[in-house]
């Protein structure tokens, strides 16, 4: 098992996320970390580089959409094999076209409508907690305006998968990572001139019907409140297309 690196907080950057995926790939890459090793913990990764946990969950997130770690839920994240590291996307998250992101967009709203309505029947007491702390988290940032909401937005979608009880469900969506978040994407609310914090309120609003069905062990509801939430996320990125007069090469 290779030595644990020494901590060394990261420089305050614009993106420290982005600082925190470089310094993790650089393990991988470089042989720090190893196909099959464990990755640190949330907290020594929190400990080692001196950024918050959203800031680290977000990280992995991209790891995940990269393959190169894999997460097995109640075990940990775990390096994967240079050969495994292809994502079935076709390429890196970083070269997705919007096309891509209203493709995945479509496929989401079938997959996801079906876990919204199986998690409402499945889900347990721990992933209805689970799901309330990434929208308390997502709620703070768009209280607080800090802009990095992605992370507990992503927390809250994987969650719901979870708690279908089928780990493919939650497989399929770790695959996509990030990029089942269009506004990592593309910037929506830029691009249609909206204010980004009624824009994310709205987000947020959604969100909490999808929970509210699910806590109520609705599963027509839940199911309707994902497809209507995936639907208007998918108008949303239709109306930014039309206001920016044409459709980006890449996002």
């Amino acid at each position: 098992m290779p030595q644990a690196p020494e901590a060394r907080p990261l420089r305050r950057a614009r993106n420290l996320t982005g600082e925190v995926v470089a310094e993790l790939s650089e393990r991988i890459r470089g042989g720090a970390l190893r196909p099959g090793d464990k990755m640190p913990t949330e907290s020594e990764i929190m400990n080692q580089l001196g950024v918050s946990r959203t800031v680290v969950r977000e990280a992995i997130s991209r790891l995940q959409a990269a393959r190169l770690v894999q997460t097995r839920h109640g075990i940990g994240t775990f390096v994967l094999e240079p050969q495994e590291q292809e994502s079935f996307l076709g390429g890196a998250p970083s070269e997705l076209t919007v096309r891509d992101v209203m493709a995945i967009l479509e496929l989401r709203i079938s997959l996801e409508a079906e876990a919204a309505g199986l998690a409402a029947v499945r889900r347990s007491d721990e992933n209805l907690k689970e799901m309330r702390r990434a929208l308390d988290e997502f709620q703070q940032h768009v209280a607080q305006r800090t802009g990095n909401a992605v992370a507990a937005d992503v927390a809250f979608h994987l969650e719901l998968a979870k708690a279908t009880g089928n780990r493919y469900f939650h497989s399929i969506l770790s695959q996509l990572g990030n990029a089942i978040i269009p506004r990592t994407r593309v910037n929506s609310a830029a691009l249609a001139q909206n204010d980004p914090e009624t824009y994310l309120d709205r987000v947020n609003r959604e969100h909490e019907d999808i929970y509210d069905a699910i806590a109520r062990r609705d599963p027509e509801s839940a199911r309707a409140a994902m497809r209507m939430h995936l639907s208007n996320s998918r108008e949303r990125l239709r109306r930014a297309q039309e206001a920016a007069g044409k459709m980006p090469e890449t996002a």
